[in-house]
């Protein structure tokens, strides 16, 4: 209202009260209610595209290590092989594809196939053919999954230098450490090594992936500066949160989640399947798809996958996006989560849209209850498997 009077009154002053000016002036003011209205639209609009572009990204921190990522952050598994042959020109093209639509982080490993590779392919061509605004944007988290062998400085050094070397980078943005063998202690040497090089500036941030939260304690009680452990988590597998995300609190420590879509089950594609008749439903004809549905069968069957499905159905409809979005925002609520992983078929599919859509989406309290209320009927992930990351060690 004042910001309209105020906008008559200056109108009036310049027409210096013209007597034959009433009607007009009325007039004036509805268009200065209307240039008010337009512009608090407008801030509005900036405001939530503020909010928004804050949502995308989040800083993982250590003492004085830091790196801003995505907060969903395409993975690179499906490189490694058996989810189809890979074209790198294809590859590369649809990670620029990725990159330009604001999803700039890249999760790989040593073991990932061509994964590295592909991620300095397409690095340099970032650097001949983007603004340096996305290239600083741009973020290659790697990991390095040695045998439990003796963890030597010079061992240690060499793996490094070969990921910087096929990354094409003259420092690591993220190494993310994964031992097999907790009984093999070497694993506090091998991290004490990579601490060393990220004083060097071959490495910029040091985490984990796959450690339970006994041993991220420990890891921490030794000085290693963990930014992120990066663990299973979806809304079928909870047990991040049953002890890893009270220490993530305590520490500053975030969780980077994968599995979060679990392969693709998480989707409408098997919403409404029978797997129990042969060749019913969708083949489950990928390492990843065959892996997330042995968690369905410990969590619960199929039948309560399938209730599952449908409640996310709901939420997803009534908020016009998709299962995969809901799944993916739903655990990035979750205490002490920083980014989840959406699994990138480069070259052979793309789930540009359904990524984004995750930025804008709010669940309200009816959604929290309605996933929560079907996730706890499921078996306890903890008392079936264990802490995070001890599947691997069974």
């Amino acid at each position: 209202m004042s910001a309209s009077v105020h906008l008559t009154t200056h109108n009036l002053d310049a027409l210096k009260f013209n007597t034959a000016t009433t009607r007009r002036n009325s007039q004036r003011v509805r268009i200065g209610a209307v240039r008010c209205s337009v512009s608090t639209a407008e801030t509005e609009d900036s405001s939530r595209r503020t909010a928004e572009a804050e949502a995308r990204r989040v800083t993982l921190k250590n003492g004085g290590d830091s790196l801003d990522i995505s907060r969903v952050l395409n993975g690179m598994w499906q490189t490694s092989g058996g989810w189809g042959a890979i074209d790198r020109n294809g590859a590369v093209e649809a990670m620029l594809r990725y990159a330009d639509a604001g999803l700039s982080t890249f999760d790989m490993a040593d073991h990932y196939g061509p994964a590295e590779d592909l991620y300095g392919m397409f690095i340099n061509r970032v650097r001949r053919e983007r603004p340096p605004e996305l290239l600083e944007q741009i973020r290659g988290l790697t990991k390095w999954v040695p045998p439990p062998v003796k963890m030597t400085s010079n061992y240690v050094r060499e793996n490094i230098n070969l990921s910087r070397k096929r990354m094409d980078v003259s420092s690591l943005d993220m190494l993310q450490f994964h031992w097999w063998d907790y009984s093999n202690s070497g694993y506090l040497d091998a991290l004490k090594h990579l601490t060393d090089l990220k004083e060097e500036g071959k490495i910029k941030t040091v985490a984990l992936t796959n450690f339970d939260t006994e041993r991220l304690q420990i890891i921490l009680e030794n000085g290693i500066p963990i930014v992120s452990n990066q663990v299973q988590h979806s809304i079928v597998d909870m047990r991040p949160q049953q002890k890893m995300a009270e220490l993530c609190e305590a520490t500053g420590v975030k969780l980077i989640t994968y599995g979060t879509v679990m392969g693709g089950l998480l989707s409408e594609k098997f919403l409404d399947t029978n797997l129990s008749i042969p060749f019913a439903g969708p083949p489950l004809n990928t390492p990843s798809l065959q892996k997330y549905k042995r968690m369905v069968d410990a969590w619960g069957g199929w039948g309560q996958f399938q209730v599952l499905l449908k409640t996310l159905k709901k939420v997803a409809s009534k908020h016009g996006v998709s299962i995969p979005t809901v799944a993916v925002k739903y655990i990035l609520d979750q205490p002490a989560v920083a980014g989840s992983m959406v699994g990138v078929r480069l070259g052979l599919s793309e789930h540009v849209k359904d990524s984004n859509a995750v930025f804008a989406l709010e669940l309200d309290e009816e959604d929290v209850n309605s996933i929560l209320e079907v996730s706890k009927k499921g078996r306890d992930l903890m008392e079936v498997i264990g802490d995070c990351g001890d599947e691997y060690r069974r």
